[in-house]
């Protein structure tokens, strides 16, 4: 599968590692529909790339099948679905406050892990009724995991709790999804520059850095979207997970 004729959605498009993969797969010739819940910040980013905005919510069964017809209505075919919307509390399990507020827990998880998998199966859906290429394949699938998900941090229990499970669903997917001829991948990012580490002090960003074992630096989320589109023009990886983090352990 080539870029110049893949036509994608991408979750959490309107900015951090979403819009960077959007920019990415637009600039070497996909069309792409952007599905983000940030309308002003979407609709500027798909004017800017030549793709297509619809506001989504992920968690939203009807907000998803309804964001889908309209990239189907749009581009004519879905054949690439790239899972970058999420979010991250840093609250441990215990507090000055008490125990970690449940609510918050439970919305970790609908985002980063019920919301992939929402839209992962919907947009499967879609794929499944392209023609095959020559090796029978149909289309890609990549989420978002972090390497929180082997090594989160404290306070990090909801959040590495979501990665871990989408890193956990990867492979099972791949294998349900064979006989359709759709592939799933999972891209584990590290620290990356995105618009919630860009409000850190400079400090703690120059700290968070020389962590990094090489580069010595934050993640640029360029670097994401480049990734994902080697995922998606290399027809031989399924099932597994890339950690793009610059041998990054956190400890």
């Amino acid at each position: 599968m080539k870029l110049a004729q893949t036509c994608a959605i991408v979750t959490g498009g309107a900015s951090g590692l979403g819009e960077a993969t959007a920019r990415h797969f637009a600039e070497n010739g996909a069309k792409v529909t952007i599905l983000d819940r940030d309308a002003e910040r979407g609709a500027l980013v798909a004017g800017e790339i030549g793709g297509h905005f619809v506001q989504t919510d992920v968690t939203d069964e009807a907000s998803v099948e309804a964001a889908i017809a309209f990239a189907v209505e749009k581009m004519g075919r879905i054949s690439a679905c790239v899972n970058c919307a999420g979010i991250a509390y840093g609250i441990k399990t215990i507090g000055r406050d008490g125990a970690h507020p449940l609510d918050a827990f439970q919305r970790t998880i609908d985002i980063n892990l019920v919301g992939t998998f929402n839209v992962a199966r919907l947009a499967a859906v879609e794929i499944a009724k392209n023609d095959p290429e020559s090796d029978g394949g149909r289309g890609v699938i990549i989420n978002t995991a972090s390497i929180a998900a082997f090594d989160g941090q404290k306070g990090q229990a909801a959040y590495a709790a979501s990665k871990g499970g989408v890193v956990g669903m990867c492979l099972p997917m791949a294998r349900d999804l064979a006989s359709s001829g759709i592939r799933v991948m999972t891209i584990a990012p590290g620290i990356f520059m995105t618009p919630m580490l860009a409000g850190l002090p400079e400090e703690v960003q120059q700290q968070l850095a020389a962590d990094v074992p090489n580069p010595a630096r934050l993640g640029d989320p360029a670097e994401y979207g480049q990734l994902a589109g080697f995922i998606a023009e290399a027809g031989y990886l399924n099932g597994e997970v890339i950690r793009i983090d610059g041998a990054l352990r956190m400890r």
